[in-house]
């Protein structure tokens, strides 16, 4: 019984699986369905890249990387424009070098 994934894969994936004698079925998407599977393998890779080791972390941050450099490529972001936004917002809300963690908010009642 064929075991099903339904996800999108890097290219050399299908010709790997069939050196190993197994069999397999791919599609190629369009573009809209590209985008959404691009998506949807983004948030894959950063769960793995949030569960994996320390000795995993830059494999799995590579793969989540991979993902964003397609996105990009796909969407006809420049690096120059994500630099840009990265560069905004730090400088608007910050970075993460205080290791800040949010806890709780409440009204202010004094006012």
């Amino acid at each position: 019984m064929p075991q099903e994934y339904n996800k999108l894969v890097r290219d050399r994936i299908p010709e790997i699986i069939r050196k190993n004698g197994l069999e397999c079925e791919t599609i190629t998407l369009s573009d809209t369905e590209y985008r959404q599977a691009l998506r949807e393998k983004l948030i894959e890779e950063a769960q793995e890249a949030a569960t994996a080791s320390n000795g995993e972390l830059a494999i799995e941050i590579a793969d989540l990387l991979e993902v964003v450099d397609a996105l990009l490529k796909s969407y006809g972001i420049s690096y120059n424009q994500i630099t840009l936004e990265r560069d905004r917002k730090r400088a608007s809300k910050g970075d993460f070098e205080q290791k800040i963690m949010l806890l709780w908010t409440k009204e202010n009642t004094t006012k």
